[in-house]
């Protein structure tokens, strides 16, 4: 357990969060492990079997603090925040924007656009570092293949063309990325296709833990500019699913989560030790995994870009924030379009 950008992550298996005074304390067997001012944090992340007293969540609640409850793989269960303070008209908007088919299909197909680039760019990345001239040729032919998609993405005439072209051209994109991965490591993270729910080898297992993260970020985003997180324009809407940060987060999969995944492997910063495999073969990272991938997710965050649209210099945790804010300005009829983000 630790606390970064002024989150505070509790990882430790039946380690106990509770409120003493001001301040957020970690219990682990009766013993205090961790104390911090509630003042200096500005969330509460859990993973997998964390007791939080009542008290703390209603002190969370009245100081506009979240409470984020994630599995031990990281998946997202639950959020704990007051009361909601979005901005009613933009969310009449969405609403009225999400009855409208037209408009439908025209901002999935920016997102399906935004992500088919930024994935044909980790390809492309890949295969101008690949020693072997084979696997080269092979992840550049998925580039072509991944530009036909994005060719035929912009001329899809509904949505369940558009979702069509998007899971083929995922599948192509996972089936190469192996080759990505030094040869060294590609035993130990061999993707055998891409597993969810439960993740059945270590590669899915480490993606799928930071999908989870990149999952909070996209919907804080949303919540944080006043839109409805559950009212999605390319996921279906379902009860109890946040459809729109899952659009929201299509255009960062592949430049947030799986290249960091990638780099993770080859710098050989996880290995096959940081991982648990269980009843059913499903493999999960352990707790030395999951802290391992936390520091590295938050410190990729960090790292500085400069946005193609705005052409200003800033760290990638404000990604998803900016592009929430352009998608808002879409929805209120300031855009004309949702621009999503294009890697170089």
């Amino acid at each position: 357990m630790y606390t970064l950008q002024n989150t505070l992550y509790v990882m430790t298996p039946n380690a106990y969060a509770h409120l003493e005074n001001a301040t957020v304390r970690i219990d682990v067997e009766h013993e205090k492990k961790l104390q911090v001012p509630l003042h200096h944090l500005g969330g509460l992340v859990c993973f997998g079997n964390v007791l939080v007293s009542p008290a703390l969540m209603h002190r969370l609640a009245d100081e506009g603090k979240s409470l984020v409850l994630l599995d031990g793989s990281g998946r997202f269960k639950a959020r704990l925040e007051g009361p909601v303070s979005g901005n009613i008209l933009l969310r009449q908007a969405q609403h009225l924007k999400a009855a409208d088919a037209n408009v439908i299909l025209e901002i999935a197909r920016a997102i399906v656009a935004g992500k088919l680039r930024n994935s044909r760019s980790v390809i492309l990345r890949g295969a101008r570092e690949s020693a072997d001239t084979a696997e080269a040729q092979s992840l550049t032919r998925t580039a072509d293949d991944l530009a036909a998609s994005l060719r035929a993405a912009k001329v899809a005439q509904d949505l369940d063309t558009l979702r069509g072209i998007e899971g083929e051209a995922a599948r192509g994109y996972f089936n190469v990325i192996n080759l990505i991965v030094k040869p060294a490591m590609r035993e130990d993270f061999r993707l055998n296709g891409r597993t969810r729910r439960p993740p059945l080898d270590r590669f899915n297992a480490l993606i799928s833990f930071l999908y989870a993260m990149l999952m909070n970020d996209c919907r804080s985003a949303l919540e944080s500019v006043g839109l409805d997180p559950q009212l999605g324009f390319l996921h279906a809407v379902r009860p109890g699913r946040a459809a729109l940060a899952l659009d929201l987060q299509e255009e960062f999969r592949s430049i947030l989560a799986d290249r960091l995944a990638l780099t993770l492997i080859n710098r050989g910063q996880v290995g096959a030790d940081d991982f648990d495999e269980r009843e059913g073969g499903a493999v999960m990272l352990n707790d030395t995994g999951r802290r391992t991938v936390v520091t590295a997710w938050q410190e990729r965050k960090q790292e500085e870009i400069t946005h193609p649209f705005t052409e200003s210099k800033m760290p990638l945790a404000l990604l998803p924030f900016l592009q929430a804010r352009f998608l808002a300005r879409t929805l209120r009829g300031e855009m004309e379009g949702y621009l999503p983000f294009l890697a170089k």
